[in-house]
């Protein structure tokens, strides 16, 4: 079975650009590989990402914050989807992607900008994560190798 690599892009990838990457890895069909980077990429991973990412069995080598450069590089994996998740990013002109991959913006609000206490901010992370979860599950149902950006798009208005 063909895997598809999934680039989901937010400003710093430190939490809902990272659950994107983790769902998509871990998702229970085995199509897709996911990935996530930053335009400007914080210095790590936001702890409550991490704990769902880890909750998940995303492999904890792999949770990182990364620049979105490194996915224009020649030996960089060629991305068959690109998704930003928070509106920063989806207003910024982005780099050449290879292979003219199917773009969209599943937006969400930031989780890790949620103020109260730590079960407030667990409960945040979970919702997007849930939200991102049910696009992901709505995308592996797809016929994967025929989505356009359009078709793409139009799994954010279904969830």
């Amino acid at each position: 079975m063909k895997q598809f690599n999934i680039l989901f892009l937010c400003t710093h990838n430190s939490a809902r650009s990272v659950l994107g990457e983790a769902i998509a890895s871990t998702h229970l069909s085995g199509k897709f590989v996911g990935y996530s980077a930053g335009s400007t990429p914080g210095t790590s991973v936001n702890p409550f990402a991490r704990e769902l990412a880890l909750q998940m069995g995303y492999d904890e080598s792999k949770l990182r914050s990364k620049s979105w450069d490194e996915y224009g590089l020649p030996d960089a994996p060629q991305m068959d989807f690109i998704i930003t998740v928070c509106d920063n990013a989806a207003g910024e002109v982005c780099p050449f992607w290879p292979g003219r991959p199917a773009t969209a913006h599943w937006g969400f609000p930031d989780p890790s900008q949620v103020a109260g206490s730590d079960d407030d901010k667990r409960r945040a992370f979970k919702e997007v994560m849930i939200g991102l979860k049910k696009r992901i599950d709505l995308l592996a149902d797809m016929p994967l190798d025929r989505l356009n950006s359009l078709s793409l798009q139009e799994i954010h208005t279904k969830s």
